[in-house]
């Protein structure tokens, strides 16, 4: 394999899975625990005017051209929803395509300083803009392309975001969607022919199931990935899929020149990715929509959104509940959770968003000695509700969570959180600290519910811990209860030598 010339020689990282591999995840990332990004971009205005009745794929750039004739992605000769709205609301693909939804990019309700303290105020410590999507448009000052929202919208959000999240303590992350940018305009020059001067945007001609992208397609990927970490010096990039799909010399030049970078920016930073792009030694595994149904070393990350991703009119989103919930069990596996705002295509985020995030950081704010910081425990859980399997996309299964479902984490050895899913009915009973199951063999000395002052009433034995129900419950979701703990004590051999031989 051939280095790279952007890479020395003498660099701590060189482009090998065998230097790559003494990467180690930053405490930073695994204390975290919660992080937000923002899916938002000239796409975001397509599904306006759409019909509440009728169901519209994701990734509207590729299903737009989908005619069901020139290009049937079903199969079935028949014109997607998404093609059908787009020739009533803009015109026939084939004139108005994807470049014409770039040229309407409207971000006159953006304000980095109010998603900021939003994202501060939901509890998140890291955040960042979806940097560059499936559309190959770059949401900053891009001077690797110039489709770039500098050009169309007059703004940069990367920078600005940047700017207020690291002023409000937070780290700043972005996220990169390109690779599969090959595949997504490949409808686009199936339906019709494409100016050549916008291959910068379409890439360059190429069949409907050409998995193979050229040399153009690789060096304008990296052009703006390089443009990226040099101009905005991010602590966590992460990747959507297809990135596996590219080649390897690609994927380790990436992975060596950021690593390397980070070093001289004195930064300890991580990358998240799918599949098989990496490998859990070399960068932090991510889940999209998921999770594993136990306990995962090293850390891990899940990317999930509480409705669809970009914006869709009407959307519904999930409860706070049910995202604490999520949150809980990622924590207690050892997991970090990347959570999705879809804001409107203004880059004004949604009121059902704001009250959401809000919730969640309230919830925070009083349990969040419970989630920042913490390690697995022994056993992460206990409880009737468990994932059937591990994995990408099973939040898809409706899950509801009890006050039977326990999940626990720790802060050190003398410290242990037991956190209740839900509001109890009567005692809580923890089975897995049963003096006869021996999970925990350590005494308790005291046992607290987070955010209250109530002096609690409890016992162990052989049924579990058991903890009279406290009068009052100091939030609505799930309860948090902190058990100090003497730790594991040996005593030393002492005395006399002789003291000790039969």
């Amino acid at each position: 394999m051939a280095y790279s010339p952007l890479l020395n020689a003498q660099s701590p990282y060189k482009p090998t899975w065998e230097s790559l591999e003494r990467y180690e995840i930053p405490e930073w990332f695994q204390d975290a625990k919660f992080g937000i990004y923002a899916h938002w971009g000239p796409v975001s205005s397509a599904f306006e005017g759409t019909d509440p009745d009728k169901y519209y794929r994701g990734w509207h750039g590729m299903i737009m051209y989908d005619d069901g004739k020139k290009v049937s992605l079903n199969g079935n000769g028949k014109p997607s929803n998404n093609y059908l709205h787009h020739a009533e609301k803009y015109g026939d693909p084939e004139q108005y395509g994807y470049k014409y939804i770039i040229e309407q990019f409207d971000p006159s309700g953006f304000d980095a300083e109010v998603w900021a303290e939003l994202f501060a105020k939901s509890g998140a410590k890291f955040a960042g803009p979806v940097a560059m999507h499936h559309d190959n448009f770059a949401m900053w000052d891009s001077k690797a392309t110039r489709w770039n929202s500098m050009n169309y919208g007059g703004i940069d959000p990367s920078a600005a975001l940047k700017e207020a999240i690291e002023n409000r303590g937070m780290r700043f992350m972005a996220s990169f969607h390109h690779a599969f940018t090959w595949k997504y305009f490949g409808p686009a020059h199936a339906y019709g022919d494409i100016d050549p001067k916008d291959y910068d945007l379409y890439t360059n001609p190429h069949e409907l199931d050409d998995d193979t992208p050229d040399k153009d397609f690789y060096k304008s990927w990296w052009a703006k990935l390089k443009e990226y970490i040099d101009t905005y010096q991010p602590d966590l990039i992460w990747f959507d899929w297809w990135l596996e799909n590219m080649d390897e010399e690609t994927r380790l030049k990436f992975l060596a020149y950021y690593y390397n970078q980070a070093e001289k920016w004195g930064k300890e930073v991580a990358v998240a990715y799918k599949e098989s792009t990496f490998t859990t030694s070399t960068a932090v595994k991510d889940y999209e929509r998921g999770r594993p149904n136990q306990p995962k070393s090293p850390a891990w990350l899940t990317d999930t959104s509480p409705g669809a991703w970009f914006y869709r009119p009407g959307a519904k989103f999930k409860s706070p509940n049910e995202l604490v919930d999520i949150l809980v069990d990622i924590v207690a596996k050892n997991g970090v959770m990347l959570l999705n705002v879809p804001p409107d295509p203004d880059g004004s985020i949604p009121s059902e968003m704001v009250d959401l995030l809000t919730d969640l950081g309230s919830w925070l704010e009083v349990n969040g000695e419970a989630i920042y910081g913490t390690r697995p425990w022994a056993v992460f859980g206990e409880g009737p509700t468990r994932l059937p399997e591990g994995g990408h996309k099973i939040e898809k299964l409706e899950i509801s969570y009890t006050a039977e479902d326990i999940r626990y984490v720790k802060k050190s050895d003398q410290l242990v959180y037991a956190i209740v899913m839900d509001k109890p009915d009567g005692d809580i009973v923890l089975k897995t600290l049963s003096t006869d199951i021996g999970a925990l063999n350590s005494k308790i000395l005291e046992v607290s519910l987070v955010g209250s002052e109530e002096k609690l009433e409890w016992e162990r034995n052989e049924k579990g811990l058991i903890i009279k129900k406290p009068a009052e419950l100091p939030t609505g979701y799930a309860h948090c209860f902190k058990l100090t703990l003497e730790g594991y004590v040996e005593n030393d051999i002492g005395g006399d030598v002789e003291d000790h031989i039969d």
